[in-house]
């Protein structure tokens, strides 16, 4: 399988008894490295208020690890957009490419003051599932309701601290659409007055969109004709109605003549099924602590995790990450997503995978690439 490209996706977790300093050391440390394996992507995530991840700023962290690394993209994924400007985005990462030119990855999100996406009808041809199985195999859990935290004062806080006050958020295809004008230098007012983004205009970057269903990203994401990115690791329940959306609304641009998919996996790999799974306890807690809205925890060890007292509403509101975390030999691993690739079609791949311990992390990721070449 080594003509399917892997690539990162990393939140800088940090891990308990650590420091945020430490988990940036170890993010720039794991990009290097990765980039020796032949990962074909580096991306950092956007996430605010959590003890347990660093990666707050996109940009800044890319841009970092830019100067530390030298042919291995780098992108955001994704810059949460509710609580940023078209302006401010486009700046910051000109800002980079100036230095790092035709490296970057600009990977957007709907998220960050947005209300969660409402299901969505099916399509006419979307991808059969029977007995919660996708073609292929791939686990396809019930769908997820993240309805709960629209409630927590965490979250409003979280939104009132990152938001002006009484400031809107722009609609998000319209700030999309704002975006591409400032990149490609195209830009007008309603009353026709030009803007230019320097450095910024004419930056050599590639614009993906982020999608967790198939609502308004994956929509967007078709008809701007844009590369497209589905979150199988944050909603599974939606991961295939994500790209089916996609797919269904692709017009051809500029950029794309046809859909370019990629598609998130939660993962840990070790010699052995048994080593792997020891690795990965932490991550049951540390979802939970995520879908509570009381904000990631730093990631556990193993003994910390096993002295969770799991009530079995913890349960319900993990279960569907856990069942779908693929964890094991690079065999079994490389395994589950051959059924990932068959089920979405995926063009790319992007794995996400957090252990306790940096030196597991980083030979999770060399285990699978060796084995990736191998298929």
């Amino acid at each position: 399988m080594s003509d399917i490209p892997l690539g990162v996706l990393d939140l800088v977790p940090v891990s308990s008894g650590s420091t945020a300093a430490e988990a940036l050391r170890n993010s720039i440390d794991l990009a290097r490295r990765t980039e020796r394996l032949g990962y074909a992507r580096y991306w950092f995530a956007e996430h605010h208020l959590n003890p347990g991840v660093a990666g707050t700023s996109p940009a800044v962290v890319l841009a970092l690890t830019a100067s530390a690394t030298s042919t291995i993209r780098l992108g955001s994924g994704a810059v949460q957009l509710g609580h940023r400007t078209a302006l401010s985005t486009v700046e910051e990462f000109g800002l980079v490419d100036a230095l790092h030119p035709g490296r970057l990855d600009l990977g957007l999100g709907r998220s960050g003051g947005r209300p969660p996406a409402a299901p969505v009808d099916p399509l006419p041809n979307a991808t059969p599932v029977v007995d919660g199985r996708a073609p292929g195999g791939l686990l396809i859990p019930p769908r997820f309701s993240f309805a709960h935290l629209l409630g927590s004062p965490r979250v409003a806080l979280q939104l009132g601290l990152l938001k002006q006050p009484n400031a809107e958020s722009q609609e998000y295809g319209e700030q999309v659409d704002d975006i591409l004008a400032l990149l490609a230098g195209t830009y007008r007012s309603a009353d026709g007055i030009e803007a230019h983004v320097v450095p910024g205009e004419g930056a050599d970057v590639q614009v993906w969109i982020l999608g967790s269903s198939g609502g308004e990203s994956a929509e967007v994401a078709g008809r701007s004709g844009l590369r497209f990115a589905a979150n199988y690791h944050v909603s599974p329940g939606t991961v295939l109605e994500a790209v089916d959306a996609y797919r269904a609304a692709f017009q051809p641009s500029d950029v794309l003549d046809k859909p370019y998919v990629s598609v998130s996996a939660d993962v840990v790999v070790a010699e052995d099924d048994e080593r792997a799974r020891e690795l990965a306890v932490g991550y049951g807690p540390w979802v939970r602590s995520i879908r509570t809205a009381e904000g990631a925890i730093p990631f556990p060890t193993p003994e910390e995790a096993r002295a969770h007292v799991w009530t079995d509403a913890d349960r319900e509101l993990v279960q569907d990450r856990l069942d779908t975390q693929f964890v094991g030999s690079p065999g079994r691993v490389a395994g589950q997503l051959e059924q990932l690739l068959a089920a979405t079609g995926a063009d790319e791949l992007l794995i996400t995978t957090i252990t306790h311990d940096h030196a597991d992390r980083v030979r999770s990721y060399e285990l699978l690439a060796e084995e990736w070449r191998r298929r």
